[in-house]
Formats: structure tokens, sequence, C-alpha cells
């Protein structure tokens, strides 16, 4: 922070994190901006980013303040946007309402902008603070600026287990291991991230629809890690309302089953395979971030969340542990695969933390950090 923060200074920016939330999912590739205009100790203008071409936080809280934007502070989740996009420049947008102050949490790490909003506004007379919160918003906007910095998107591994790290029962039995109120936060997932993922043992295990039940909800790309492509053509996740993508071989592009799919629409995405026999994941999530896919919800089995730790594409997780003892040697974990040889190489968390979710805990943690304030890539 460039000065110390003040009290309000904090409560102005909470603020306009909670108005980043609104948006949902519904900002793709864009990131999440909420901006809050105080003037004299009273809020005069409120906003938040809610389309891609519509309207950006500044210019939404501007709108709402009308004359009474002159003079006031305008706090904001990112750094003023200074790049003509599908709309014009917000530094534009903060000068002519004339504006005294503008305090942002974290700087924007499109190269368009980066840097560039301080330079603008403190030409025009405007004074500028930056820092406030600043890891609260980089954590806010996690997939953007993954996917801004790396070209790839921000994957979040959820699981759901019971205590002893079971999936489902020997029999395959998996519904529910959470509670309802678990199920809830996975579908505001759903909803936040642009596509889900999983692999082809739970589409033919479970054939799950992969749908966020959100009213009003933007609905993900559904992407199966499916390398022989087993999906059925019956499949639910076939089903109209969002693209159907289907990872698979190379050698698997001009067979039956694939012509079998695409007739019922879904995208094949050929992949390599790695050594290991594996699809590269990889390159497939850089063919993802390509289609503005920002962040990804893995949802896999136990084979996909070893591939996916193994080939170090994970970076969040979310884990849900229901008060259960399933038990039984062969019963699915929620991690296969040969595991790590050393405990020196376990998947550590890192800025984790233990909250309860209905009768259930959630667990979660970075396995990669957010730096606001790293350079652009």
């Amino acid at each position: 922070m460039d000065t110390p923060a003040h009290e309000s200074d904090l409560r102005w920016m909470e603020r306009a994190l909670q108005l980043a939330h609104s948006a949902g999912g519904s900002v793709h590739p864009n990131p999440w901006v909420g901006c809050v205009l105080v003037r004299e100790g009273s809020v005069v203008g409120e906003g938040f980013h809610e389309r891609p071409g519509g309207p950006h936080a500044e210019v939404a809280a501007i709108r709402q303040a009308g004359d009474r934007a002159r003079g006031a502070t305008a706090y904001v989740t990112l750094e003023p946007c200074n790049h003509q996009g599908r709309t014009g420049p917000c530094t534009q947008a903060l000068v002519a309402a004339g504006v005294a102050e503008v305090v942002w949490a974290v700087n924007d790490p499109n190269p368009l902008t980066a840097g560039q909003a301080r330079v603008v506004l403190e030409a025009a007379g405007i004074r500028c603070r930056s820092g406030l919160l600043g890891n609260a918003a980089a954590r806010l906007n996690a997939p953007f600026f993954t996917w801004m910095r790396e070209r790839r998107p921000w994957v979040l591994l959820k699981t759901a287990t019971s205590l002893d790290g079971r999936i489902a029962t020997v029999s395959g039995e998996s519904r529910w291991i959470s509670g309802p109120e678990s199920r809830q936060r996975v579908h505001e997932w759903r909803a936040r991230l642009p596509v889900i993922m999983v692999g082809i043992g739970t589409v033919l295990q479970d054939d799950p629809a992969l749908t966020a039940r959100i009213e009003g909800a933007a609905q993900p790309a559904r992407l199966v890690v499916d390398p022989r492509l087993e999906t059925p053509p019956s499949a639910r996740l076939l089903e109209p309302g969002a693209p159907a993508w289907l990872a698979c071989r190379e050698d698997m592009v001009d067979t039956p089953a694939a012509r079998a799919l695409a007739a019922r629409g879904a995208r094949l995405w050929p992949t390599p395979l790695r050594e290991d026999g594996h699809l590269d994941l990889a390159r497939l999530l850089a063919g993802v971030a390509a289609e503005g896919g920002t962040g990804v919800l893995l949802e896999g089995g136990g084979r996909l969340n070893a591939s996916a730790l193994a080939q170090g594409v994970v970076d969040h997780v979310l884990w849900f542990l229901a008060p259960k003892l399933i038990g039984g040697a062969t019963a699915p974990a929620a991690i296969a695969g040969p595991g790590v040889p050393r405990l020196d190489l376990a998947h550590a968390l890192h800025d984790w933390s233990v909250t309860p979710s209905g009768s259930d805990w959630c667990i979660e943690g970075a396995l990669r950090s957010i730096s606001p304030e790293r350079s652009s890539a």
C-alpha cells in the first residue's frame, strides 16, 4: 500500500470485493471487478462488471453517482483499464467524472493496462493509491491472473471423500458422500468457472449432466478426458445447453466412435500422449486457454486426479470431508495411481483453511500462489 490504510479504506475496499463477487460466472474471460465511490464518508455510487462488453465496474458506479462522483474517492478491486476494448478506458471515465482519488487493490496483469493507470490519472491531478487488500483481490481473480500471465487456465481440483479417503463404496455407489450444503458449494463453483473437467470413468459410472444447478447461472463447457472415446452417444453431458469437449488420443479422431459423438454435437480435442501413456494435460489445457477458458473445475475420479497432480497442472484444492467411514481395500480413493514414493514429495497445501460445510468439513488450499505484484508473463 502506498500510504497507510485507514479503517474506512478497508471497509470500502471490502465492499468493492463483495460487489465483484456479484458477477458470478458471467464475465469470462474478463476479471471480476467491483467499484465503490465514496464522498464525504458516504457511498454515492456502486457497480460491478456484469458481462463481457458491458459497462466496467467504474463506469457502472459513475453512472449511479452522477454529479456526486465529482470529488469522490473510487475504491476499485483491480487497476482501472487504460485501453480501448469493447468499452472505453476506465481511466478516461474516471477523469471525466472528476473523481479526486482512485484506490485499487491489485495491478492489472494485462500488458495493455499494467502500470498505466497511475500515469494517466496522476497526470490529470487525481491522487492514486494501490495495494489495499491486494492478496484478497488477487485470489478473487486467480483464474484471470493465471490465464493472463501464463496462458493456461487456473485449475481447481474438487473432491468429496469419507474420512478414510474413499469417493465411493466397493460397489461403486457414490451418491451422496457429501451433504447438500457441500454439493451446493460445488454448483456455485461450476457457475463461477467456465469449464468443468472429468474423466471417462466418471462418465461411465455416473452419467453426470455436469451442469450448474443455480437459476440463471452460466453453464460451463463440459470437458471429458476420454483417450479411447468411450463416452456413449446417449451420455447426458452431450445434451444441449453447453459445449461438450472430448479429449482423446490423436489416432481416435477418424473412427466410428468419433463420428457418432460428433453427430451428437461433441467437439473432439485430439491430444498427444506422454511417455507414461496418459494424455498430456498441459497441452490440453493450453488449448482450453486459447478458447478463453480462464478456469477449470476438475471433478475427476482417482485416476484423473492422480494424473493431474503428477503432471503439475493443479493450482488449488477444494476437499469436502464427510464424517463417514466406508472401508474396503478396493473402494476407489480420491487419488489413485502409484502415488509419491517419499513424504517429502507429497503435494503440500499452503494458505489452507478448514471450515464447516453443513455436516461436512471443507479443506481448501493452494498448491501454487497467486502473487498480486508479479509482472505479466
